[in-house]
């Protein structure tokens, strides 16, 4: 093997690992060779390792009654929450994104540490720390698709508009599809 090929599997090794493991494991589409969010993945990996013995031995709730206590607690428009949890994870419990955002409310790290959140991959820690996460952007931002839009793009994105930046208007538009489906 030439010099620069055992170079090559040092530094894909690792990465293409990792990418793999946050693929199966947070059951979600990673590119292989996604050099992002390195430090979020190999976070919520950890995270997902502390939470798994806890959760095969009681299970979990049901995500929908959580959102709608999450709800209720945050004075959310009905359906708001269950609307978010189902697209952000698909309603599953240990999804982990291609960022590293985790849990059925798909948490950064950052945010969720911020919510003062111990384990991301518990429903009821992820869904009352996004519930009141979206109240938040609700009350910065006045509107429902805005307080949608900084959930997904962060508060810093959203100035009076929804941010065109490739995902964030595909988001709000099939969250606010869900929600109508859901609020009646």
């Amino acid at each position: 093997m030439r010099w620069w090929q055992v170079a090559l599997v040092l530094v894909l090794g690792p990465l293409v690992s990792l990418n793999l493991a946050v693929a199966f494991f947070g059951q979600s589409v990673v590119s292989p060779l996604s050099p992002f969010f390195l430090e979020e993945k190999v976070h919520a990996l950890g995270a997902y390792f502390l939470h798994r013995p806890t959760c095969l031995l009681r299970g979990h709730p049901e995500l929908d009654d959580i959102a709608r206590e999450a709800e209720r607690r945050e004075h959310l428009p009905r359906g708001l929450m269950r609307a978010i949890v189902s697209v952000e994870s698909d309603s599953c419990v240990h999804r982990i994104s291609y960022a590293g955002a985790m849990g059925p409310a798909q948490l950064m790290p950052t945010t969720a540490a911020e919510l003062g959140v111990t384990d991301p991959f518990d429903p009821r820690q992820s869904i009352d720390a996004g519930a009141r996460y979206l109240k938040r952007m609700l009350v910065r931002t006045g509107k429902i698709e805005l307080a949608v839009a900084a959930y997904n793009a962060g508060p810093g994105a959203v100035n009076g508009h929804v941010p065109d930046n490739g995902q964030t208007v595909q988001y709000v538009a099939k969250v606010m599809r869900r929600y109508a489906a859901l609020k009646g």
